[in-house]
């Protein structure tokens, strides 16, 4: 009965995550229950256990989607300061996600395709970082690496959590991104290019 059941419903897994990006895009984390998705989703109490396990399968489950929508984002991106754009881009487009791929107490760490869509993420954002100049990037890239995600990440936080309205104001927080980067990463550019 259980498979005519998901049958009917059609793809119950998909429509549990988007109930569950849902709930955190409103709520927060901190509000997901496989129970109240499943009222949701109008099945079973124990039907998402069918899908994720638990509530840490389901965040390791928007986790590992999550990694692989930002590593898609970044794809491609002709330089640094286009991934930087890009990931406040895909921070603002996906917040859910975004809020849960950056908290490791959330997921499963060594769920195989979480630990896939990361690296694929990680070697897009280092490969922004290998294609600076050297004057860019100074002695250490690693070190200049972690200087671009944290000014990317940071500025997405901040921007998500509204602390930057004021400083932002009605301007495109891509355009306002794109001059910070030029700051950090080439003082002699000028800022509004």
């Amino acid at each position: 009965m259980s498979s005519d059941r998901t049958y009917h419903h059609g793809d119950l897994r998909r429509a549990l995550l988007a109930a569950a990006l849902d709930v955190i895009r409103t709520e927060g984390p901190a509000a997901l229950s496989l129970r109240d998705l499943a009222r949701r989703a109008g099945v079973s109490h124990a039907a998402p256990a069918h899908h994720f396990k638990d509530r840490t399968g389901l965040l390791t489950a928007i986790a590992a989607e999550g990694y692989g929508l930002f590593a898609d984002a970044l794809a491609d991106a002709p330089d640094l300061r286009e991934r930087g754009v890009r990931y406040v881009r895909f921070a603002t487009e996906h917040p859910a996600h975004f809020q849960v791929m950056f908290q490791p107490d959330l997921h499963r760490a060594d769920d195989p395709d979480l630990l896939a869509a990361k690296e694929r993420a990680t070697a897009e954002l280092r490969a922004g970082v290998t294609e600076l100049p050297a004057a860019g990037r100074g002695d250490d890239a690693r070190l200049a690496g972690v200087a671009a995600w944290s000014l990317a990440h940071g500025f997405a936080t901040l921007l998500l959590s509204g602390n930057l309205s004021g400083a932002v104001g009605d301007r495109d927080p891509e355009e306002v991104f794109g001059a910070l980067a030029y700051l950090l990463f080439d003082p002699n550019s000028p800022a509004d290019e």
